[in-house]
């Protein structure tokens, strides 16, 4: 059975995650990074490819947990569950930041009445592929296959049984018992690792939790659904690094049962100034530091070589391949694993760079010395090739054009470079050449990038299609928030790329320009963007109505998924999305200041 992608919550240590059904079963975990093969891989396949339920005894396979919440400001899920008799429990479910395996913990506790209580685990490892030989170890069990093994122990010891290649325990619990099971991934070949105390994992996790999310500085109307998102860019952050997952998962489906299914368990430069901002909004200097250096890291080397992505670690090689006995999620396939669009020419990646360079440097965040050459070298590379197509933000898969966005992000580069220059003289470089440069792009944008009979912003030179992309010009400085270019453009991208309210990314009907058959939902990031623009141009109460009905949009625990179908009412996409979130916290930090004029002048300089 399928459940809404929307039905599930996050669970994570800093270095990987799950996720937790309503019906009480981890469908997805990745061990031990973000992006290894996944031992529970059911959110793709069905139970026979991993997973671990616990829900009361004799519970139908779809039935749902009564209530489910976050602790507050944590990452600790509590599943609440009432049963036919009389008694009710909760599950407690977290991962605890690691000092060397990873853990996940599961509490049953007791709330009233006597429950009987029914945990079914199965592990499959390779994304549900292989099946572990299972034994009895040191009073616990062990699975192997491979490169992979797991300890499964749960404390005080309860019975379990293996039957049909799963491992079952059930028990009874009454008001205040506690039953904790603990599962351990390591590696095969070495020892066990040291058991942890589940109680006391759960104490120290939500004194950390709490502990973090205390640092968040904002305080607005909002601050329910800014620091859970925060919380949620957290727990996609890969700690070793820096690096922040653009999602948990891989292949849920922009269209059930369409094959628009990409992995997003990986880190792209583009979501680095939108994310950064955010973090220095809100106080969470480390984060926003970490972010920076694992972004210096990441692109040191020669320009040319900039890819738009990169692994956790910073890894360059993410080969794409499918994964055939996977049958999708509501058998959306092929389920894919590595990212093609990592060999991509985008050239609006460079803007971004340098604009969170620039972020960083005018917040306050101490510079590295080495920042600026690497900076210079991007300039030069950009420069020289910033007239030519490319595969633009959105990854087409189609033929390269000269994307709008592409160009104005080149436009960013040099802006950026010219401002840093002239707040401080002591650096080395030609301040004359990069004015010349953005010069030069801005003409060449209004020249061919708009539309002077429809009045808009076109999505690439030449064409009639919009993007919602184009939405961002007047937040990066391009044009002002008030020239009539500009309001003319979100009043076109809101008329012919809106869906009930929200907003899709570009049009894919007819001889779509990604080069893919089929359709995908409102995009949320691109939604928050129009509240962003609606509030810029003078339409506060508009911006906030779409706001508001963006937080409509979360689940139940406050998540978002890439992408929203207005019409079926569901999440579509990879899930949680960092981007979605991010859109969350600026609009917010956004909607409570006094809408704001851009940051050059009418003239775009």
């Amino acid at each position: 059975m399928t459940q809404p992608i929307e039905d599930y919550a996050l669970i994570g240590d800093l270095m990987t995650s799950g996720l937790v059904g309503r019906d009480g079963s981890i469908d997805w975990l990745c061990l031990p990074r973000f992006d290894s093969p996944a031992c529970f891989a059911a959110l793709l396949g069905d139970k026979e490819n991993g997973h671990w339920r616990i829900a009361p005894a004799g519970a139908a396979e779809g039935a749902r947990c009564t209530r489910r919440s976050y602790v507050d400001g944590s990452l600790v899920l509590e599943s609440y569950w009432d049963t036919p008799d009389g008694g009710s429990f909760k599950v407690i479910d977290f991962m605890p930041q690691r000092d060397s395996a990873p853990d996940v913990i599961r509490v049953v506790e007791g709330l009233s009445g006597e429950a009987t209580v029914l945990s079914v685990l199965r592990l499959r490892f390779d994304y549900g592929h292989v099946v572990p030989w299972v034994r009895r170890a040191d009073g616990d069990r062990v699975a192997v296959a491979g490169p992979d093994s797991a300890w499964f122990r749960s404390e005080p010891p309860v019975h379990t049984w293996g039957e049909a290649n799963s491992t079952r325990s059930e028990f009874t619990v009454t008001a205040g018992e506690r039953v904790a099971f603990v599962l351990t991934w390591h590696p095969s070949h070495e020892p066990r690792p040291e058991p942890c105390d589940p109680f006391e994992a759960l104490d120290q996790g939500l004194s950390d939790w709490h502990e973090w999310s205390a640092q968040c500085t904002y305080e607005g109307p909002y601050r329910e659904a800014v620091t859970r998102s925060l919380i949620t860019l957290k727990a996609l952050t890969y700690a070793p690094t820096g690096g922040i997952a653009a999602a948990a998962t891989t292949s849920l489906p922009e269209e059930l049962g369409g094959v628009r299914n990409w992995d997003y368990r990986y880190c792209w430069l583009r979501d680095a100034t939108l994310t950064l901002g955010s973090l220095l909004e809100t106080g969470f200097l480390d984060e926003a530091r970490a972010w920076r250096e694992w972004l210096l890291r990441a692109v040191a080397g020669d320009p040319a070589d900039l890819q738009i992505m990169y692994g956790i670690g910073g890894e360059r090689r993410i080969p794409e391949f499918d994964l055939p006995w996977l049958r999708g999620y509501a058998a959306s396939a092929p389920v894919r694993v590595g990212n093609a669009a990592v060999d991509q020419l985008q050239l609006d990646v460079y803007g971004e760079v340098l604009d969170s360079l620039y972020l960083a440097r005018s917040s306050g965040l101490p510079a590295e010395r080495h920042a600026w050459r690497i900076q210079l070298a991007i300039l030069d590379f950009l420069e020289r090739n910033w007239h030519r197509p490319d595969e633009g933000l959105w990854e087409v898969r189609g033929p390269r054009r000269h994307f709008v966005h592409s160009k104005v992000m080149a436009w960013v580069a040099a802006d950026r470079a010219v401002r840093t220059m002239e707040s401080d003289s002591s650096l080395l470089g030609d301040v004359e050449r990069w004015r010349t440069m953005r010069d030069q792009v801005h003409q060449d944008v209004l020249e061919h990038g708009f539309d002077p009979v429809r009045g808009t912003f076109t999505q690439y030179y030449g064409s009639r299609e919009l993007d919602a992309a184009t939405l961002l010009i007047p937040r990066v400085g391009f044009l002002p928030p008030d020239d009539p270019r500009v309001i003319g453009t979100v009043d076109a991208v809101r008329a012919e790329l809106g869906s009930s309210g929200l907003v899709r990314r570009y049009s894919t009907e007819g001889p779509s320009v990604d080069g893919l058959p089929g359709d995908e939902g409102a995009f949320l990031a691109c939604s928050f963007w129009l509240a962003d623009a609606l509030h810029m141009t003078g339409r506060d109460k508009e911006a906030r109505e779409l706001f508001e009905r963006l937080l409509a949009v979360r689940n139940d625990v406050g998540l978002l998924a890439e992408e929203y179908d207005p019409v079926a009412g569901c999440q579509l996409g990879n899930f949680p999305q960092a981007f979605s979130h991010v859109g969350l916290v600026n609009t917010a930090i956004t909607l409570g200041r006094p809408a704001v004029k851009s940051i050059v002048g009418a003239d775009g300089n």
